[in-house]
């Protein structure tokens, strides 16, 4: 009997291990199955270690990459295939925003209960974007050979319509992907972080609206010049006695760096965080860049820093997401990029501020850079000139929004925010104007 109780007791310690390991191997079934499933060794999904399965479409139905087990097949225009290059992803799989590695596992069509199959739920082995090839086509070719990016998103429902950076090639030529330029393999809307320049402007604005009681009687004269500690902030021109939004709309350095000053590192230091702009967003399991800002490092330094310069360096992606929410009155959804998925809120600023700020964009294009230049769309903008060191043009940037549709444009080296980055824009917008138009 002895024998018989301790043998019984070994089989339900037997069968307790095995009711354990089959209850991990469940939850990590559940959790890491479709990172099993995508191992490139899985030869149902993966034909000499490249993707043999799977299609990306645009938002309009358009084949924008299809695999099987020749290889991939893009899209038949070779102008379209490098716009478009950084939201489906190189043949090598180097481009790690692209949608052959991250919507790896919706390309395979991987299933919780059939598995890669999909046979009796019918997996979709297909990624549809959120983008507009052929607006991506417009925004790729508005840039002209120039380095830089465009970004278009729909700040109520999320999702990103223009996704475009430069220097790109076409993913079908070979020798082209192998003598690429530098940073051709970086979405720089998602992955990279910048010098704003003046955009940055619109953070300093949001915490003088909030933080600066006396604002509305605020003035400030410029000459040119700021001496700060034996130091001085510049401007490019002497702009006489200006308000807040006299201030903005000439991006007047001088008046940004008193207002710098009065605010004080701690305050700026808390907005960037408050504003998302040292956060990483989940682009549908992509992770953004997060940005970087230095305030503490003297008053000269902070001065130049409440202006965009110094070491600030931002995501685009998150600036635009800022300026979502001024328009969306101080909230904007979340950027998605496979449609359909679900968009949460970000609330970053109050209504009022919100709306103080909108019109203060308003005033920017009305008074500064010219309704004309943007026929029709009703813009909000800021621009930004970025000194990024001795010797190198300056990048270009544009910001803001028309509509539901918030924008960044940046042209890198490009000279000007007005010159350079606000033409592509207006070109972009218009076309999207166009394609709401002809549905």
């Amino acid at each position: 009997m002895k024998k018989l109780e301790k043998r019984g007791i070994l089989c339900l310690l037997l069968a307790a291990f095995l009711v354990l390991g089959t209850g991990v191997f469940a939850v990590r079934l559940g959790l890491e199955g479709s990172q099993w499933a995508s191992y490139y060794a899985n030869r149902h999904v993966f034909h000499e270690g490249t993707l043999s399965v799977g299609t990306v479409y645009d938002r309009n139905g358009s084949v924008l990459l299809k695999n099987d087990k020749k290889g991939q097949h893009y899209h038949e225009d070779s102008a379209i295939r490098t716009a478009n290059l950084h939201v489906t992803g190189d043949k090598a799989s180097n481009i790690a925003t692209g949608a052959n590695v991250a919507f790896r596992s919706k390309m395979i069509g991987y299933n919780f209960i059939t598995g890669t199959k999909g046979i009796f739920f019918g997996a979709g082995r297909e990624a549809t974007l959120t983008v507009d090839a052929g607006i991506n086509l417009v925004a790729y070719q508005a840039l002209a050979g120039r380095n830089g990016l465009v970004s278009v998103y729909n700040w109520k429902t999320g999702e990103i319509i223009c996704l475009v950076s430069s220097p790109s090639f076409d993913p079908m030529d070979d020798y082209g992907a192998a003598n690429a330029k530098s940073g051709a393999y970086i979405n720089k809307t998602l992955s990279a972080t910048l010098t704003p320049g003046s955009i940055f402007k619109l953070v300093t604005t949001a915490a003088a609206i909030e933080r600066m009681p006396d604002l509305d009687s605020w003035s400030f004269t410029c000459d040119s010049r700021y001496e700060i500690e034996g130091g001085r902030v510049t401007c490019g021109a002497a702009h006489g006695t200006q308000d807040i939004r006299g201030a903005l709309t000439n991006s007047c350095n001088c008046a940004y760096a008193a207002i710098t000053r009065e605010l004080g590192p701690e305050i700026l230091e808390s907005y960037v965080k408050k504003l998302g702009l040292t956060d990483s967003y989940d682009i549908n399991g992509i992770k953004t860049a997060k940005g970087s800002f230095h305030f503490d490092e003297g008053e000269l330094n902070c001065a130049w820093s409440g202006i965009g310069q110094h070491e600030d360096l931002v995501n685009p992606l998150s600036m635009m997401v800022y300026v979502g929410a001024i328009a969306g009155g101080g909230s904007a959804a979340e950027p998605i990029l496979l449609k359909g998925s679900h968009s949460g809120a970000v609330d970053l600023l109050a209504e009022d501020t919100a709306k103080t700020l909108k019109s203060m964009m308003r005033n920017n294009v009305k008074a500064g850079y010219g309704d004309d230049n943007f026929p029709g769309l009703k813009l909000c903008a800021k621009t930004g000139t970025a000194e990024v060191g001795s010797g190198k043009r300056p990048h270009g940037w544009f910001t803001g929004f028309s509509g539901h549709y918030a924008f960044i444009v940046c042209v890198e080296n490009g000279g000007s925010g007005i010159g350079d980055a606000a033409p592509v824009a207006n070109q972009v917008l218009q076309a999207i104007k166009k394609a709401e138009k002809d549905q």
